[in-house]
């Protein structure tokens, strides 16, 4: 077992992965363009099928002249935390193998499952370089379909809001009570030996 961040594994694990949370509190400060790349670097380094990398990040940087445009493609209740955030992507999947519109196109069954996989090594490399990212499920998706000229073929998985970690105080009072490091399910109820159980 491992404890940290107020978090306890059922087995040895790196602390890493109980000190990764999704807080909602950030200061607003100025992130660096670079300093993001190394977080989406890490991200694209994540497993692919057949090494396709569907992953693609729409970013905008706290300050830029595109921040209120990424700000107003979120849903109200997340812009009300996310406007502090230092920087906002939008996670895209390419649904598709091949070049698109020949005869080699053909649909990725794994394009979503390796864009998770590029959001997890996004969201451990923040933590490591001494941010906190917060995946999004709450964004108008089709709005950011239009904005970008996102193409048929091309889904929009989910919106990461990232920055450093701010007092709680920053937060509206239903935000504050949601504030902390949420715990799991136990592992026995996902993980099944030779079984699957519907739960």
């Amino acid at each position: 077992m491992t404890k940290s961040n107020s978090r306890e594994s059922q087995y040895p694990i790196d602390p890493m992965f109980l000190d990764r949370w999704s807080p909602r509190a950030f200061t607003g400060e100025i992130i660096e363009e670079a300093q993001l790349l190394s977080l989406l670097d890490a991200a694209h380094w994540a497993p692919s099928s057949s090494n396709q990398q569907p992953w693609r990040f729409v970013y905008a940087l706290k300050g830029s002249e595109h921040w209120e445009k990424f700000v107003a493609l979120l849903v109200d209740t997340n812009q009300e935390w996310a406007k502090n955030a230092s920087a906002l992507i939008f996670v895209v999947s390419r649904s598709f193998t091949g070049v698109a519109g020949s005869g080699e196109e053909k649909p990725s069954y794994t394009h979503s499952f390796d864009a998770g996989a590029a959001w997890g090594h996004l969201a451990l490399q923040a933590r490591l370089s001494g941010f906190y990212a917060h995946g999004m499920g709450g964004i108008k998706h089709e709005d950011i379909m239009k904005t970008f000229g996102i193409p048929d073929g091309y889904r929009v998985e989910a919106g990461v809001a990232v920055g450093r970690l701010a007092d709680k105080g920053v937060l509206s009072e239903r935000n504050q009570a949601r504030e902390f490091p949420s715990q799991r399910k136990p592992l026995s109820e996902v993980a099944f030996n030779g079984r699957f159980v519907a739960n």
